[in-house]
């Protein structure tokens, strides 16, 4: 089973998998993975997994498990006993941690894991023969770390400045010192820099202190404990100095309070520009949240309509939709007519028309009219959330260049903790004195940034999914992003890909001395059995139709079953046996020579007919394959059809290598064989014949609007069904990737760089040294480029040429 929970703790890429470490000895954990950037554990577990267990060895490791509280309104409680049926009922819910009910105030608090929602809750208590409603007069607080990092940068800006004033004025301003000394005194001038400083880092900079030394004690340093390292160094050196300045032998002022506030201000700055844009890399999730209306107009049973939380609304209910409002469940149209915009889920930007048996998607906006329907998906079950899980998962995806930085992280900050030990205790021997030694050490402490490595990756990913999203691409796999970009063939399958999938009835070309209508109406007996698409549009064209009896589908050949007594197939002319007639065949393969599909009839293993269905090319279809050829990729079309038909088609889209009359396994097999011959191949299909070649490729592209198993076996999927998709996502794979080498030279060129620096190794030849503060800084807005960079992606152009 797959699991997910948000984390606390995270400080930098190496925390992101020391919690994924500690998640893998829980028993009954298969693979743990922990996305940094969205502070997601991901997990994959068997029967034998305990979250309480999880929870208790995340605890220990320092990486807690993030849990939010719900609040329902009960009904129906009587005794005791009615709380203890809802307390066991809301244990045995995955993510439920600590149910507790109020029999006095009927009311529900409880504590859950991250993802667990009120209508979980909701539906359990129901199940167990209770209502519950979600709280109408108290509202979930939500804490926005943008703002808590604002306030904090705030205020340590409001005690570090005075402290910059008083340190850097004596070297800035001429005779500044000297006014110090003469009015504030220079004794009161260090005590009053230690006070403030002493603030800063007790105050608005405690977290890195909280959260740093319990990481050191643990073995396990991080960020926050360089941050923590370097500003203590620098304030127990001054702090010395000022109250026992004989002890040290410096005279003067030679105290670093000053970097130790700034290094505390700008880190805050970098981390408050962090949150901010971490925020805009989730905005495509919280845009997909945002569809869903909160309140929907419920038909009662006495006819009248009242508006109920969504969080309430059952399967079956009947829901009245007005212009201007948003679908809050998956349903099916009883009555009336509208336009929907499903721009936001599909990508397309016409609206619609849903009428009468159509089938409504949460989260997609009504019009024009007003519509009545029938609530067939709700809460999690509805197609919306399903799409804000897949791109959730996708975001979280760690894709194989991941393993590169896992494996720096791992030794980072050690190795820096060693850097800054080595560079003091040189620079303490072969320095010119105390102070500078201590200085270097600082630097080196400071300058680093595991922060930006750690983001590179995940933060690029995220952007990446994002903007797929708007454009309906959905990426299942994450490793698919990577994938992509070294395809060097697409095969297409033809029905429903490059074509509508929606066959017409072409004509009926009976043998002699059979009437059409006869074997149109025999074929529509089988037909209507059948999920495809020709069985459709047979099935249409059809009048009545009989019934038939011992129905029998064989895939990739055709159909067959008893009608009237007679034993009657429907498919390709080795499965329905028989002789065709000359005639008849000339006739069929007039048809197939412009571009039309022939399935042939047999009644008691003698044809009686051929049946021919045309199926329109997608408008977009052309230019799909013109944008694949101009990136350098080969297009192919696989297809069960003749080749006559097969080739035609090809011909009026430009593709050159057709691979026509293959069954199912046949596809899997072409696919199979033109990897040897290409390399990394993208297949795209939308039926259940499709699946195994989905599944053979390097990556599997299934059309939205196709069946389930094709969208399951799939590592992509086009929501919108247009093929120009293709090309989009694997132009986004291109960008996203070399956003992503963008963000890892940046973060570790900047290491490489600035460490050495640090360190002094400039300051024998040219007297250079870098300042703690301006290694604060620059470690600061080291991720704020990082995630800047990432959200790059958003305004990307997907045609050739683009670059990101």
């Amino acid at each position: 089973m797959h699991r997910q929970y948000k984390l606390s703790g995270l400080n930098c890429a190496a925390c992101a998998r020391r919690s994924a470490a500690a998640a893998a000895e829980v028993g009954g954990v298969l693979e743990a993975n922990t996305n940094f950037a969205t502070h997601t554990l991901e997990l994959d577990t068997d029967e034998g997994f305990d979250p309480s267990a999880l929870e208790a060895r995340l605890a220990r490791a320092g990486y807690p498990l993030q849990t939010e509280a719900i609040v329902l309104d009960l009904e129906g409680l009587s005794c005791a006993s009615c709380v203890l049926r809802v307390e066991k009922a809301l244990s045995a819910v995955d993510g439920v941690v600590e149910p507790k009910v109020n029999l006095a105030e009927d009311r529900l608090r409880a504590k859950v894991y991250s993802g667990v929602t009120a209508g979980d809750l909701i539906a359990a208590v129901k199940a167990a023969g209770y209502g519950a409603r979600v709280r109408s007069d108290e509202a979930a607080e939500v804490v926005d770390k943008s703002v808590a990092y604002r306030d904090r940068f705030i205020l340590s800006v409001v005690l570090a400045v005075p402290v910059f004033v008083l340190a850097m004025g004596r070297h800035m301003v001429p005779g500044f010192g000297a006014l110090i000394d003469s009015t504030l005194g220079a004794r009161t001038d260090m005590l009053l820099q230690l006070v403030l400083t002493t603030l800063v880092l007790a105050w608005p900079g405690r977290r890195f202190f909280t959260l740093g030394i319990p990481a050191l004690l643990r073995g396990a340093p991080d960020m926050n404990a360089l941050v923590a390292l370097g500003t203590l160094a620098a304030w127990g050196y001054s702090t010395v100095i000022t109250l026992f300045p004989s002890a040290m032998h410096v005279a003067g002022h030679g105290v670093y309070f000053e970097a130790a506030a700034v290094i505390c201000t700008l880190i805050l700055l970098g981390r408050w520009l962090e949150a901010r844009a971490k925020g805009r890399t989730g905005a495509a999730i919280r845009a997909l949240m945002d569809l869903s209306p909160k309140t929907a107009r419920v038909e009662q049973a006495d006819g009248s309509v009242a508006e109920r939380p969504v969080a309430e609304i059952a399967t079956g209910d009947i829901l009245h939709l007005c212009p201007g409002e948003r679908v809050a469940v998956d349903g099916i149209v009883l009555s009336g007519q509208s336009h929907v915009d499903e721009s936001m889920l599909t990508g397309e930007p016409l609206p619609v028309l849903k009428s009468e048996g159509d089938a409504v998607s949460a989260g997609t906006l009504n019009t024009n009219g007003a519509l009545r329907l029938r609530a067939d998906a709700v809460g999690s079950k509805t197609a919306l959330a399903q799409i804000i899980r897949m791109v959730e998962t996708a975001q979280g995806a760690r894709l194989p260049v991941q393993a590169l930085i896992d494996r720096v992280t791992m030794w980072f900050v050690p190795v820096v903790l060693g850097l800054a030990a080595l560079t003091f205790a040189v620079w303490l021997a072969v320095g010119p004195d105390l102070a500078h030694a201590l200085v270097a050490g600082v630097a080196v402490l400071i300058v680093a940034c595991p922060c930006a490595m750690g983001l590179a990756t995940p933060t690029s990913i995220m952007v990446g999914m994002g903007r797929a999203a708007k454009l309906g691409v959905l990426f299942r796999k994450g490793e698919a992003l990577q994938k992509l970009q070294s395809v060097r063939a697409v095969v297409f399958d033809k029905t429903g890909t490059l074509t509508e999938g929606r066959p017409e009835l072409a004509a009926v070309l009976p043998a002699d001395g059979v009437e059409a209508a006869e074997a149109l109406s025999l074929a529509a007996a089988l037909e209507v059995k059948s999920e495809h698409p020709i069985a459709h549009a047979i099935v249409r064209g059809a009048g009545q139709v009989p019934e038939a009896e011992g129905f029998r589908s064989q895939t990739g050949q055709g159909v067959e079953a008893q009608v009237n007594g007679r034993a009657i197939r429907v498919g390709i002319p080795e499965w329905v046996g028989g002789t065709i007639p000359a005639p008849l065949q000339a006739e069929a393969d007039q048809r197939t020579a412009r571009g039309e599909t022939v399935v042939w009839v047999s009644r008691d293993a003698q044809v009686i007919a051929a049946i021919a269905v045309a199926d329109r090319i997608k408008d977009s279809a052309r230019d799909t394959i013109r944008a694949l050829r101009a990136e350098g990729l080969e297009p192919v079309m696989v297809t069960g059809d003749a080749q006559p038909t097969a080739e035609y088609v090809a011909g009026q889209l430009g593709i050159t290598r057709v691979v026509a009359g293959v069954r199912p396994e046949g596809k899997r097999d072409t696919v199979t064989k033109l990897k040897e011959e290409f390399g990394a191949i993208a297949f795209v299909g939308d039926g259940i014949n499709d699946a195994p070649a989905l599944a053979a490729s390097d990556v599997g592209i299934a059309i939205g609007t196709g069946t389930d198993v094709a969208v399951e076996a799939a590592d992509v999927v086009l929501m919108s069904g247009d093929p120009q998709a293709v090309p989009r996502a694997i132009a986004l794979s291109h960008a996203t990737l070399r956003n992503i080498r963008q963000n890892l030279a940046w973060a570790f060129g900047y290491n490489i760089a600035l460490i050495p620096v640090a360190a002094g190794v400039l300051f024998p030849a040219f007297g250079i040294t870098l300042s703690p503060m301006l290694a604060g800084g620059a470690m600061a807005l080291s991720s704020v480029f990082v995630l800047g960079n990432a959200l790059r992606l958003n305004r990307v152009s997907l045609t050739k040429g683009a670059s990101a």
